[in-house]
């Protein structure tokens, strides 16, 4: 007869048998790519040529003394800044009109949805036809109304071409954070806004009390997901501009692509990325010691 700690072994191996696929997956599509990208950083590692050397903080030294590194950090951190301020406000603000109209909330959560379920691809080429300057949608009604005198070229003129990018990728990511905070919404019980009521606070003190404090959780999170993302964004924005022109969208991780597939540097290009790894740890760090700040405030 087997005894319990057989039978316990028996299933902790058949667990184990069951989620290994899973850590395989992890290991090769996450581990691996953050470990290799960290031992090129220190390598003269080329496309081209075969023989590797260390060149130990070469690579970081370059990247950092390199102006057009500067230049890209600064465009990724405006490009992130400005999506996620412009999607969080209008994903909230749609969240907020679609919880007081529940009768009709589900046709239009599916039809504000639509944006997010494309793929890049399509929406880097519809948006470049509606702003094409000789055909497009776009430039041609601003002049037929008079807005302009002559079709604007949004993807290559320079005063326009970064907020237009920007625009898109609002429109792209505003569906996700009103999915989100919709659901949020529908878990605050009414009866603390009917307490809320008795007791003469006003509607913003409401607002502020009961649906800030009910939400402020998701929102955190969904901050930390969406500047992760957007920093680390290249497929949209590379479709759209490639960081042009004159590198006014070009961002870190086409700057990492460019050196990497165009230089074929590929350790300078990794040191890029362990930088930008690096970064966004930083800023994850500061986001999570404000959600945990906001946790124990609603103990």
């Amino acid at each position: 007869m087997r005894t319990i700690s057989e039978k316990y072994k028996k299933i902790n191996k058949t667990g184990l048998l069951f989620i290994l696929p899973a850590v395989l997956i992890v290991v090769l599509l996450l581990i691996y790519p953050i470990f290799s990208s960290i031992y090129f950083s220190f390598t003269s590692k080329h496309l081209i040529k075969t023989r590797i050397d260390w060149v130990w903080l070469d690579n970081f030294k370059f990247v950092l003394t390199n102006p057009d590194f500067y230049v890209a950090f600064y465009n990724s951190i405006k490009w992130t800044g400005l999506s996620i301020v412009g999607q969080l406000l209008i994903g909230f603000a749609t969240a907020l009109a679609l919880n007081k109209i529940p009768k009709y909330s589900g046709f239009f959560r599916i039809l504000l949805i639509i944006p997010w379920a494309f793929p890049a691809i399509v929406i880097a080429f519809t948006w470049k036809w509606i702003f094409n300057d000789v055909y497009g949608f776009m430039p041609n009604l601003l002049t037929a109304i008079g807005m302009t005198n002559q079709n604007i070229n949004f993807f290559a003129d320079p005063n326009f071409v970064f907020g237009t990018v920007v625009f898109i990728n609002i429109w792209f990511g505003s569906p996700l954070f009103m999915v989100n905070i919709l659901s949020a919404l529908k878990t605050i019980p009414s009866e603390q806004y009917e307490a809320a009521f008795m007791d003469g606070a006003s509607a913003w003190q409401s607002f502020w009390s009961i649906t800030i404090r009910h939400i402020r959780g998701v929102i955190g999170l969904l901050l930390v997901l969406r500047t992760i993302w957007i920093f680390n964004n290249f497929d949209l924005l590379y479709l759209i501009t490639g960081g042009g022109p004159s590198n006014l969208t070009m961002t870190l991780p086409i700057f990492a692509f460019k050196v990497g597939w165009g230089m074929k540097q590929l350790g300078v290009a990794s040191a890029i990325t362990v930088i930008l790894l690096l970064f966004l740890l930083g800023i994850c760090l500061l986001f999570f010691k404000l959600l945990t700040k906001w946790e124990r405030d609603d103990r």
